[in-house]
């Protein structure tokens, strides 16, 4: 009778710790992703190559390492946008036409942006995976 007594609290302890850790549709499911989801058309290679080539060229020189901005370009990962909101689709529409000097709505810009990264002549391919990059490093901004 007394063993019945610490083997049953015993039992029940061990069939609620296992029910408690598999429950719901959930049980067996993939771990969720953290951070944002991204978007249509996007993959982390893509984010890679768009590091690789941003760095690698007028893009950093501009826009500074990782995007912290420089003399002759602005923030992409703090500040508010100036001429887009961030979305995915408007930074491929900027780095594929540029922002010419007459457009560039922050005074303390003197250089355009040319389009497909001026002397890098970036194809469509490389625009996507540079604003892939770019997008994901400037997840925080607002």
């Amino acid at each position: 009778m007394r063993r019945s007594f610490v083997v049953a609290p015993l039992l029940v302890t061990l069939a609620f710790a296992a029910c408690s850790k598999a429950t719901g549709s959930d049980a067996g499911a993939a771990p969720q992703p953290k951070g944002p989801t991204l978007p249509a058309g996007v993959t982390p290679a893509m984010i890679a190559l768009g590091d690789s080539l941003y760095n690698a060229g007028s893009c950093q020189r501009c826009h500074g390492q990782k995007g912290i901005g420089a003399n002759n370009g602005p923030a992409l990962v703090s500040s508010p946008w100036l001429h887009s909101t961030g979305k995915y689709e408007e930074i491929v529409a900027i780095i594929t036409t540029g922002v010419p000097r007459t457009s560039i709505k922050d005074s303390a810009r003197r250089f355009p942006m040319n389009p497909r990264g001026g002397p890098m002549n970036l194809n469509d391919d490389q625009v996507k995976a540079i604003a892939a990059y770019v997008w994901s490093i400037s997840r925080d901004k607002k």
